[in-house]
C-alpha cells in the first residue's frame, strides 16, 4: 500500500476543506455553482492538456466556455441554447482549421468536455436550496466510499483482475468490497441526516440504499473509462493536484458518471420530505 500515506494526507487535508465549503455554500447558494463550474473547467483543461490540446485555443476556448456556463445555468432554460452554440463553434473550427486539426482531436475534446460538463452540473443542479448539504455529502462520499473499499478490499485479498488490461490493481474482490463499503456508507448518511442534522425530515432509506447499489459499480465505469482514455494516451494521471490521487480529473472520473444518478432518482424517489 504505497499510495496510503498521500491518499490519507489528501483526505486529512480534503476533508474540512469541503466542510469549510458546504458551510460558505449554505449560506450563499450560488458559491455551489461557481465552484463546480471552476472545477469542471480545471477538469476539461487536464482533460485536453492529456492530448496536448490545452494550448489549441481554436480548440480549448470554447471547450473552456461551455463547461464554465453549463454547471451555472444548468437549472435555466439556457442550458439548449449554450449546447447548440457549442456544437455550432465546433464545427466552424473544424472546417476552418481542417488542415491543421484533425476530426479525431475534435471528437476527443467534444465527447470528454459534454461528459465531465454533464457529469459534473448533475451537482449544481441538485445541491439547491434545502437538503444542499445532504445532495453534496451524499454525492461525494458514496463514490469515493466504493473506490476507498475498492482500494483497501483488493489490496488486501484481491486476486481476480477486474480488467487487467485497463486497470492491473482492479481486482474482482476490491469491486464487492467497494459495493459493501458503498451500501454501509448510504445507510450510515442516511441515519446522521434523520438522527442529528436534519431531524424535521423524513429520509427514504429504500431509495439511499437503491442509489448505492448503482453508484458502486457505476463509480468503476468511471474510473475504467478515464483509465481507458489515460492508457490510449501513455500517461499515468491527468494531473498532480492531489497527492495519491493524480489531477482533478483522476479525483473525479467515478463522480462524472454517478452523480447524475441521483438526480435521476430523485424524480422518482425523492430521498427526503
Amino acid at each position: 500500500m504505497k499510495s496510503l500515506k498521500p491518499r490519507l494526507l489528501t483526505a486529512f487535508i480534503g476533508i474540512p476543506a469541503l466542510i469549510l465549503f458546504l458551510f460558505v455554500a449554505n449560506l450563499w447558494n450560488p458559491i455551489m455553482g461557481i465552484t463546480v463550474a471552476l472545477a469542471t473547467a480545471f477538469m476539461v483543461g487536464e482533460y485536453l492538456n492529456a492530448n496536448k490540446l490545452l494550448k489549441n485555443y481554436p480548440v480549448a476556448f470554447p471547450c473552456i466556455a461551455v463547461s464554465c456556463l453549463i454547471p451555472l445555468l444548468i437549472n435555466t432554460s439556457a442550458v439548449y441554447a449554450i449546447v447548440f452554440l457549442f456544437m455550432v463553434a465546433v464545427a466552424v473550427v473544424m472546417m476552418a482549421k481542417h488542415e491543421s486539426i484533425n476530426f479525431m482531436q475534435i471528437a476527443y475534446a467534444v465527447t470528454g468536455t459534454l461528459l465531465i460538463t454533464f457529469g459534473m452540473s448533475a451537482i449544481s443542479k441538485i445541491s439547491i436550496g434545502t437538503g444542499l448539504i445532504f445532495y453534496f455529502s451524499t454525492i461525494f462520499s458514496l463514490p469515493w466510499m466504493a473506490d476507498a473499499g475498492a482500494f483497501f478490499v483488493g489490496a488486501t485479498v484481491g486476486k481476480h483482475k477486474l480488467c487487467p488490461k485497463i486497470s492491473p490493481k482492479k481486482t474482482v474482490e476490491g469491486a464487492v468490497g467497494g459495493v459493501i463499503f458503498c451500501l454501509i456508507s448510504a445507510v450510515l448518511v442516511g441515519l446522521i441526516f434523520q438522527f442529528i442534522i436534519m431531524k424535521e425530515f423524513s429520509f427514504n432509506f429504500v431509495a439511499l440504499i437503491i442509489l448505492s447499489i448503482i453508484v458502486a459499480p457505476l463509480s468503476i465505469v468511471g474510473d475504467l473509462t478515464f483509465s481507458l482514455i489515460k492508457r490510449s494516451l501513455d500517461i499515468k494521471d491527468y494531473g498532480s493536484i492531489f497527492p495519491g490521487h493524480g489531477g482533478m480529473l483522476d479525483r473525479f472520473d467515478s463522480i462524472i458518471f454517478t452523480a447524475p444518478v441521483m438526480v435521476i432518482l430523485n424524480q422518482f424517489m425523492p430521498f427526503f420530505q
